[in-house]
């Protein structure tokens, strides 16, 4: 290879014909049908749709949460649909990062609670822990929001506290259900502006659900989703 040649990144996340569908009362509704793609690492990808066109299915099936009907997913090399209720578990508290449009904050913990709570699936100490979470918070700017309860903190500050949790474990992905769904216009411009900053400085993979075409701008891919399947693609 020539010294100064450009080498592709490598494909952190690769689905091969996942089909998914749920049952109501005696039918089954059909939600994603033979989706096949590949993301390369250290992108950031926008997935976009009208209500019911899969893509938080595709999201939840990315991270773990769901399962597929048929086909695979891979992250990282590992087939994760092969794993059990336990092995997925594990594998999801390290390799995903959520980001969710309603926080899903512990209105009880502090900041430094809600963020050290993935931290508590590992083996680190608690000193190791604090040093984590300190970074995390110093990352999204809210260091000296560390004592502070979500119902302290404005929706942007509170959406700040969730991305240091989702970051905190330096996981494999990041996956983003409306992250700004729920925000003002100037605190949806500082999270995109976050997120933007811990692709690029970072290297983080994103996989982001939305409706807003501002915040799908912030991406490197757009892709399309209707009934379960792709119609268009912008790079």
């Amino acid at each position: 290879m020539p010294k100064n040649a450009l080498v592709e990144p490598r494909s952190i996340v690769v689905i091969r014909n996942v089909s998914k569908s749920y049952r109501r009362g005696s039918q089954t509704i059909p939600v994603l049908e033979n989706v096949s793609f590949d993301i390369a690492e250290g992108k950031f990808l926008a997935l976009m749709g009208p209500s019911g066109s899969g893509k938080s299915t595709l999201l939840n099936l990315l991270a773990g949460i769901d399962s597929v009907d048929s086909g695979s997913i891979a992250v990282g090399g590992l087939d994760i649909t092969t794993l059990s209720e336990m092995d997925l578990a594990r594998w999801r508290a390290v390799n995903v990062g959520f980001i969710f449009q309603f926080y899903n904050l512990i209105p009880v913990l502090t900041a430094f609670g809600n963020v050290e709570l993935p931290l508590l699936l590992t083996k680190l100490s608690k000193k190791q822990r604090r040093e984590h979470v300190d970074l995390a918070l110093s990352m999204v700017g809210l260091s000296d929001r560390i004592d502070h309860y979500p119902n302290q903190l404005s929706g942007g500050q509170q959406q700040r506290v969730a991305i240091a949790r989702a970051v905190v474990t330096d996981p494999t992905i990041l996956v983003a259900d409306e992250p700004t769904g729920d925000l003002d216009r100037v605190s949806a411009a500082e999270i995109l502006d976050l997120m933007g900053r811990l692709n690029k400085d970072l290297g983080k993979t994103i996989i982001m659900v939305t409706h807003d075409a501002r915040a799908a701008a912030k991406a490197h891919l757009i892709k399309q989703l209707d009934k379960g399947v792709f119609i268009d693609v912008h790079s």
